[in-house]
């Protein structure tokens, strides 16, 4: 399996920045991505939606299509790893979704993560004509596409026959660069999702506050022991909301917007990080003691670059780099 080197990610979840026309937004974007990357963020993320999601924004608000958002970002950056957080296994047929991850990562020099899950927007499934089967198969799916893509990404000429998709004698040339892609896999459920981290992942991304994630790495243990798999061995990070302010007051208002789309106090408080720096750095202190290598984190000003700056800075102090 592939070594996951990210621990400090910033997701860009929305694309409705104030005073940003659609012809401006690559510039907006360069710029975000390269001040990321400059001040201690290792990862950018965009998300694998076709439509803006509830908790985000208006149905109607902007949104890119992941892969090619990546391969933009990848022409602008030098060294962050650039990855779908995460991407819906029933948008692509697996064999493709490999192909166009071993894409990015050859263009990028290596920086290609693939990040993927059993899909949950059926709203946006049915606008775009995509079939959203029970749960049941699409973990299915998931399955086949996580044993298809380590395949394509590692073997010469790979065969996997899957319960709904396979693969016979494909290519899948160039090779990434690294002879593998990390798999970042998304979502906490307890049973499949974690199992299937313990199995086939190199990443895993969960939600949920500090006790949430404590009971959450404990479980994903207890699926490492079965398989016979050092938990070490995977990169461990949530995803979550920064606000961060010059005081608590001023990182607090910035979630007006979040509060406003109806989110309560309660879910908030399951996935916002808020404060000044140092408030900040000891909420992430918190998350790493409850047994989580790193942080994906998005921000409600992520427009602004100081802000990103100051994110990154805090965030690359209060988390340890790999090796």
């Amino acid at each position: 399996m592939a070594p996951a080197p990210f621990r400090i990610g910033l997701q860009i979840p929305d694309f409705n920045f104030p005073g940003v026309e659609p012809d401006q937004l690559l510039e907006r974007l360069t710029a975000i991505a390269q001040t990321a990357e400059s001040s201690g963020f290792d990862s950018v993320w965009v998300m694998d939606h076709l439509n803006q999601i509830p908790g985000v924004g208006p149905l109607d608000n902007w949104m890119l299509e992941g892969n090619a958002a990546l391969a933009a970002l990848a022409a602008v950056t030098s060294n962050v790893h650039l990855g779908l957080m995460v991407g819906g296994v029933t948008y692509r047929n697996p064999a493709l979704m490999a192909k166009v991850t071993t894409t990015i990562d050859v263009l990028s020099g290596g920086r290609a993560v693939l990040g993927i899950g059993a899909a949950w927007f059926e709203t946006e499934h049915r606008a775009f004509g995509y079939e959203f089967p029970p749960i049941a198969e699409r973990f299915e799916r998931l399955e086949d596409a996580l044993r298809i893509a380590r395949a394509m990404f590692t073997e010469d000429q790979a065969t996997v026959i899957g319960t709904h998709h396979r693969v016979e004698d494909v290519l899948n040339r160039p090779r990434p660069i690294r002879g593998d892609i990390p798999i970042m896999i998304g979502g906490s459920g307890e049973r499949k999702t974690l199992r299937m981290v313990a199995q086939y992942g190199d990443a895993s991304n969960v939600f949920g506050n500090v006790e949430k994630v404590r009971h959450l790495m404990g479980v994903l243990e207890g699926h490492c022991e079965a398989v016979g798999r050092d938990p070490a061995e995977i990169v461990k990070t949530k995803l979550g909301t920064l606000a961060i302010g010059a005081t608590e007051e001023e990182a607090q208002a910035k979630l007006a917007p979040r509060r406003a789309l109806g989110i309560s106090e309660e879910r908030l408080a399951g996935f916002v990080i808020a404060g000044d720096p140092d408030a900040v750095g000891e909420q992430v202190a918190a998350h790493l003691d409850a047994g989580l290598d790193g942080l994906v984190v998005n921000m409600p000003d992520v427009h602004d670059l100081e802000m990103v700056a100051l994110a990154g800075e805090t965030l690359s102090r209060a988390i340890p780099r790999p090796g």
